[in-house]
C-alpha cells in the first residue's frame, strides 16, 4: 500500500466517521475507496469489517455504560440476525470480485437515497410478534453478513416498525451490528479476504472521524456534509460500475 493510497483511506476512513456520527452509510465511501486503493472486490467487503467491528464494538461499549438500550429484546434478535449474518457472509465471500463491485455500485444508489432520507423511529405502532421480528431479523442477518453497507439503516427501519424509540432503537442497532460483523469477519479471515493494514488505517479514520461526526452534528454542520456525500457516492458508484477508471 503506497502512501497516496493509505492518506486516501485515511481521509476517506475519517469521513466515513462522520456520516456514520450523523446519518449512517459510512461504508457506501469506505468500500469503493478500498477498492481504489487496490483491495477491491470481495477483499474490500471483508477488510471494512474490521473497521465497522472497531466503530460499533466502541459504541456498543458507550451505549452499555449508560445502560441505554433494550437488553431482552436485543438478546431475542441477535440469534436470528446471527445465523443470517453467517449465511450472508459465506454466500458473499464465495463472489467474484469484478461482480462484487457491479452489484455493490447498483446498490450504492438506493443506500444514498436512505442515507439521505433517514429512517425516523415512531413509537405509535403495535409492535411485531417475536416470531415475526425473528424472520425479519434472519433476513437483515443475511445483508448484513453479505453487504453490510446500509444494514445500520435498514435496522433503524425495523426498529422503527416494530415501536422503539429512537434512543433505543440506536443502541440496539450498535449492538446487532457489532454481532453480525463479529460472526462475518471470521469467515472473511477464513478465506484470505481480509487485508489488515489497510483495515488498521481505515479504522483510525473511521474512529476519529466518528468522534469529530458528533460534534459536527450538534453544530449543525450535516447540512454542509450530505452534498458532498451525494457527490463523492454517486461519483464512487460509477466506479464501481466500470464507467472510469
Amino acid at each position: 500500500m503506497s502512501d497516496v493510497e493509505a492518506l486516501t483511506l485515511l481521509v476517506g476512513g475519517f469521513f466515513a466517521g462522520v456520516v456514520n456520527s450523523m446519518a449512517g452509510g459510512g461504508s457506501l465511501l469506505t468500500v469503493p475507496l478500498l477498492s481504489l486503493a487496490g483491495v477491491g472486490g470481495t477483499v474490500a467487503n471483508g477488510t471494512n469489517r474490521i473497521a465497522v467491528l472497531v466503530q460499533n464494538a466502541a459504541g456498543a461499549y458507550g451505549f452499555a455504560r449508560r445502560n441505554v438500550g433494550n437488553r431482552r429484546r436485543t438478546m431475542e434478535v441477535l440469534v436470528p440476525a446471527g445465523v443470517g449474518a453467517l449465511i450472508g457472509a459465506a454466500t458473499a465471500s464465495q463472489i467474484p470480485d469484478e461482480l462484487f463491485e457491479r452489484l455493490f455500485g447498483f446498490l450504492m444508489l438506493p443506500l444514498l437515497v436512505l442515507t439521505i432520507w433517514k429512517p425516523k423511529v415512531d413509537q405509535a405502532v403495535e409492535r411485531w410478534p417475536r416470531w415475526f421480528s425473528g424472520i425479519v431479523f434472519l433476513g437483515v442477518g443475511l445483508y448484513g453478513g453479505a453487504v453490510q453497507a446500509g444494514v445500520g439503516l435498514i435496522i433503524l427501519l425495523v426498529l422503527s416498525r416494530a415501536g422503539f424509540d429512537l434512543v433505543t432503537a440506536n443502541a440496539m442497532k450498535t449492538a446487532i451490528i457489532l454481532v453480525i460483523t463479529a460472526i462475518a469477519v471470521p469467515v472473511f479471515i477464513v478465506n484470505d479476504q481480509v487485508r489488515w493494514l489497510p483495515a488498521a488505517v481505515l479504522s483510525v479514520g473511521m474512529g476519529v472521524g466518528g468522534y469529530a461526526g458528533a460534534n459536527v452534528a450538534v453544530s449543525g454542520g450535516e447540512r454542509l456534509i450530505r452534498p458532498v456525500l451525494v457527490v463523492v457516492v454517486l461519483a464512487l458508484a460509477s466506479r464501481m460500475l466500470g464507467l472510469w477508471g
